[in-house]
């Protein structure tokens, strides 16, 4: 008889370890896909600015249409972190609210800039891509840490 309170005891501890550990290793395989599409968003922001570098006032057009794809990639990441907010509970929804709006704010500056970079002159052009690549910059790590935050405090 002694022995059962012990023998229940094990048992429940036996579950609650188990139970632990699920709940670490969920949130350990969070983090990593997590980490994984940081990599993917610095590997493809690392591109893209490579890819501006690269671009002379004859293929002007060609910019454009490389840049209009990344902001359209912007735009998805966007959309996809509002809908995991909207998930969220209300008081992570207050909290990102704000944030998500200067994202969008800033994305919205940046197409005025691409368009500026599509009507621009020659002698104009140097100084309308490096402002265009330093704000997509700007941009895109806004969305990266703004995905991390949202990873941090909403679970998958």
């Amino acid at each position: 008889m002694k022995q059962t309170p012990l023998l229940l005891a094990l048992v429940a501890l036996s579950a609650i370890a188990v139970g632990c550990d699920r709940s670490e290793r969920a949130a350990t395989e969070s983090r990593e896909a997590t980490t994984k599409q940081l990599d993917k968003v610095r590997t493809e922001t690392k591109e893209a600015a490579q890819d501006m570098k690269d671009y002379t006032y004859a293929q002007k057009s060609e910019f454009v249409d490389r840049m209009n794809s990344q902001m359209a990639a912007l735009t998805r990441d966007l959309d996809e972190l509002a809908a995991r907010i909207e998930k969220a509970s209300d008081s992570v929804k207050a909290e990102a609210q704000p944030k998500l709006q200067g994202l969008r704010e800033e994305t919205a500056r940046l197409n005025k800039q691409l368009d500026e970079a599509k009507n621009s002159t020659e002698s104009a052009w140097e100084s309308v891509k490096g402002g265009f690549k330093k704000a997509y910059q700007t941009s895109a790590d806004g969305v990266r840490q703004a995905r991390q935050w949202v990873s941090d405090k909403i679970a998958p």
